[in-house]
């Protein structure tokens, strides 16, 4: 049992009777977006890289022997911004546990919700739908699997396609197998296709303002290098060998399961650094990201109105414009001190 001291409160006493299970965390998900706005609402929609960090003692490289054999896996997640509110601040129906992580224990049953693919309008049964307001909090997600590194004897999983944000604790891995979890004649119910996409662009200023926030950072990646050189002239190359590892992250092409480098030859900060370093390649995932229409289905007839998405360390504006596009309006600098 993970995360709980039953003694701490009486209301958890329920948990330890059979009324509520208590899974482990066994790592969490670092990815360049980290507020559900954006986020896509499905796996696979957007093919966004992103790492799993392991945590001791399921980082162990023993208990992944054999998964690399499998294109993609399935993840068992929280939702664990159910729990914060707007104040970013644990509800008062959640208890934190001394890890920090958020349990849910006096919450409201919600038998129906509005799904945003019938217009936010529409009520159906929870089980009828994919909400993540759901009794268990749970998510279940199939991804593709780009590699598994293994850093100072440590797991660290590759993978694309998710649709969880950045600190999303994982519950469980499996390995996807083709011939049981496909069902090539499934029926879909009220999604029997991948929504439309909506089309993209970005005004000239909007472009600007992102490739001066990426020449800022390799000045200051440059002289941090320098730095380190001449305090120690064997850790040359260091962030060099990081950077590559970030490119070859967003270049799907250059992945390869196989690949028996690793430059990621320090766990702490480097994984947070990966998902925050800005590329010029992240242009097309925030432009797929905002064609998905992350907006609300009741505001999606507004002309001119600002939505800001947070991608890595920047938050990006856009709106819906008179052509029926979305238009990416700015790109600002997240201030972390606020």
């Amino acid at each position: 049992m993970s995360g709980v001291n039953v003694s701490e409160d009486d209301s958890i006493k329920d948990c330890a009777s059979g009324d509520y299970h208590h899974a482990p965390i066994i790592g969490y998900h670092r990815a360049p977006l980290s507020q559900k706005f954006g986020a896509p609402r499905q796996p696979n929609l957007v093919a966004l890289t992103s790492v799993i960090e392991m945590l001791a003692p399921y980082d162990t490289p023993a208990a992944f022997v054999g998964l690399e054999a499998f294109s993609h896996i399935w993840l068992s997640w929280q939702f664990h911004h159910n729990y914060i509110n707007k104040n970013g601040h644990a509800n008062k129906a959640s208890h934190a546990s001394k890890n920090g992580h958020i349990n849910k224990v006096d919450s409201s049953f919600r038998a129906q919700v509005r799904p945003p693919r019938l217009g936010g309008n529409e009520k159906i049964g929870v089980f009828a739908s994919r909400s993540m307001y759901r009794p268990s909090g749970l998510g279940l997600s199939v991804v593709k699997l780009e590699r598994v590194e293994v850093v100072e004897g440590r797991v660290l999983l590759i993978i694309s396609g998710a649709d969880m944000i950045d600190g999303t604790p994982i519950i469980d891995i499996k390995p996807y197998v083709a011939y049981s979890d496909a069902v090539d004649d499934a029926e879909s119910g009220f999604a029997p296709t991948a929504p439309t996409l909506l089309d993209v662009t970005m005004t000239e200023s909007a472009h600007e303002q992102f490739m001066t926030l990426i020449n800022v950072e390799q000045v200051n990646i440059k002289q941090s290098d320098n730095a380190n050189n001449k305090n120690n002239d064997t850790n040359s190359g260091t962030e060099n060998a990081a950077l590559l590892f970030i490119d070859s992250m967003n270049s799907m092409n250059s992945v390869s399961s196989t690949n028996s480098i690793n430059p990621l030859n320090s766990r702490d900060g480097l994984v947070h650094k990966v998902q925050k370093q800005l590329l010029e390649s992240d242009i097309d995932s925030i432009k797929a990201l905002i064609a998905q229409d992350p907006r609300p289905a009741y505001r999606r007839t507004e002309i001119s109105t600002l939505f800001v998405m947070r991608y890595k360390s920047v938050d990006v504006s856009f709106q819906l414009i008179e052509s029926g596009q979305l238009q990416i309006m700015a790109v600002v600098e997240v201030n972390e001190t606020l």
